[in-house]
Parts: structure tokens; sequence; C-alpha cells
């Protein structure tokens, strides 16, 4: 960790495009603006809650270079380009939290009319045939050339060789250019048109945009408090947005906690003194959680949304901790 007293922390964000819209709007649901020096032209600005943030506007691949260099503290972009782009990974970056959007998949896509290739294992066997009968190594198309290395491997298929794709993947094998493709996908559609069908276990990594902390970067005592305060913002709006509160009166509201933690991961929201029961509890076991409460003797069980949830503890900013500091 750095020493130096008055480093500002540099948070790299998407400069344009839907990324950008969605990164405003994340910042914004935990309550941070992030502002732009002149306007939509200017590339760097400032996190208006927070002084002492530099935000710099960069495109997805200039954030993952920075966040390897250690150029940048914090920053926004894709699982997908993290993985492909920075060797060993985990060891340069911490991805803290996934933001919820620029959600897409990383697949392995051959000919709808290869309709006995189902798995990678048949696409191995495949390979060696294909091999066997022209003497020649299987062409994949990809721009994601060390995620699919490491994914071929990793499935036992080496007969094949890569052709790094320069335009659209998906037109490669319609084009003669390869045999078959690995490319990133949404909804399948592009892939559907093109007559290619992703394998049953082709699905390479399931990515979306993630919160990146680079190890590399010159963290110092200044730069922890600001991404301390960051992260505590985000942890309580993310706390706010998958929990509700849930308030009834039941005879034992100590027992009564207890068990509703155990059995639907509810805690306590301000103690179990008083009369009323008080938990916030995930959304998704709320309706279970209040015919339970019913059943345990409470006449009506109120469910209210929350706005943040801080808390002492706070995940993100421990898991940044236990890599930097």
């Amino acid at each position: 960790m750095s020493d130096a007293p008055n480093a500002a922390l540099t948070l790299a964000v998407p400069s344009k495009g839907r990324l950008q819209e969605n990164a405003f709007s994340f910042f914004a649901r935990a309550g941070l603006k992030l502002m732009q020096g002149r306007g939509a032209r200017d590339y760097r600005g400032v996190l208006r809650e927070i002084p002492g943030v530099e935000v710099a506007f960069l495109s997805a691949s200039e954030i993952v270079s920075q966040l390897a260099s250690g150029a940048a503290h914090l920053g926004v972009t894709g699982e997908d380009l993290v993985r492909e782009t920075i060797a060993d990974a985990d060891k340069k970056v911490e991805l803290l939290t996934p933001l919820g959007f620029g959600h897409a998949n990383v697949v392995v896509a051959v000919p709808q009319a290869w309709i006995d290739v189902r798995t990678m294992a048949d696409l191995e066997d495949v390979a060696a045939a294909f091999h066997a009968r022209r003497g020649q190594r299987m062409r994949v198309a990809t721009k994601y050339v060390n995620l699919t290395r490491r994914f071929f491997a990793q499935m036992g298929v080496t007969d094949y060789r890569i052709v790094e794709s320069l335009g659209a993947t998906e037109g490669a094998p319609a084009a003669g250019q390869a045999e078959l493709i690995v490319d990133i996908t949404t909804t399948g559609a592009t892939l559907e048109a093109n007559a290619l069908k992703v394998l049953d276990d082709g699905v390479m990594l399931r990515s979306q945009a993630n919160l990146v902390a680079s190890v590399n970067a010159p963290w110092s005592p200044q730069t922890l408090s600001l991404a301390r305060a960051i992260l505590s913002r985000i942890a309580a709006e993310e706390e706010a947005r998958t929990t509700r509160r849930v308030r009834a009166r039941v005879a034992d509201v100590a027992e009564t906690a207890r068990l509703a933690g155990e059995t639907f991961g509810a805690r306590a929201l301000l103690g179990v003194d008083g009369p009323a029961l008080e938990l916030v509890c995930p959304a998704d076991e709320i309706a279970p959680l209040a015919d339970w409460l019913i059943a345990r003797g409470a006449q009506h069980v109120t469910v209210s949304s929350l706005d943040y949830v801080f808390s002492a503890h706070n995940p993100l900013y421990e898991k940044l901790a236990a890599r930097v500091a």
C-alpha cells in the first residue's frame, strides 16, 4: 500500500453508450452523481458527493487496461473483458460486486446442421474426424482468444486452431472463414439468424458489468477512505434493493427473530427488545415469512421497501481491504 497522503482515487467508467447510461444510473441509485467537467465530451469528471474522487470516462477496453496497470483504483467493466484481457486476472484485480446490467454470455456455437454435435465432447470427436479427413485442424473464429484456449483445454478439446475475428464473428461459418465460433450473445437471436446453435455445455462465461478494484493501484489511507465511502453507499443500496422490511407483533419476539433468521435468512433490524418484531428479509422470502409469522400468532404482517441499509459490516470494503490494505 502506498504512503502518499493526498492521492486522489481514480474511478473509471464507460465513456459512451448504454453501458455509460447504466453506470450513471447505478451510482445514482446509491446516491452518487457522476459529473463530467465540461459536458459529455469531457473525459474527466468528479463524484459530486465525495470530494477527492476523480472520474475517468474511458472505453471498456481502456478501463480494463487501466485497472490491470494500476492507473485506476476502481472501474466499471464487463467480466468477459477482464477474463479475456488480463492474464491471471484474479491476481491483479478484485471483482467487488456484479452491477445487474451488461448481461451477456460467452458461448461456443456451431452450425445448426451439425445435428449430432450437442456437447464439447461431441465437438472433440468431430474435430478429430475433421483433422483425419482433411489433414487440417477445425477453425474457431473468435475475438476471445484467451478465454477460448482456456475453456477448450478444460473441456479436453485440442484439435482446432483459432481464427481471430475482426468483424461480425457470427458470419464466419457462412462465409467459409471458420467451422464454428466463440462469441458473446445476449438473447441468442443473432446466432439463430446465422443458423448457429450454442452447445449444451458451451456457455464459457456468464458475464455482466462489475465494479472492479485494481490490486496494483497506489492504495493509501486516503484512497482507501474514499473507497470505503463509495462502497458503503453501494452496499447500502444493494441491501435495500434486495430486501424488505417486515413488521409484526408476536408473543416471543426474540425466539421468533432467531427462528426467522435460521429459516428465511431474515435478521432483526433494530434489535428485539420492543413489543414489535422488525426484520429485514430477502425479497424472495417475504410471502413464506409472512405466512409463517401468521401461523405463529401475528394478526398482521406489514412489508415495506427500504431506501438504504447502512451496516457496520461492509462486505464490499472488506473484500477490497483484504487484497490491498
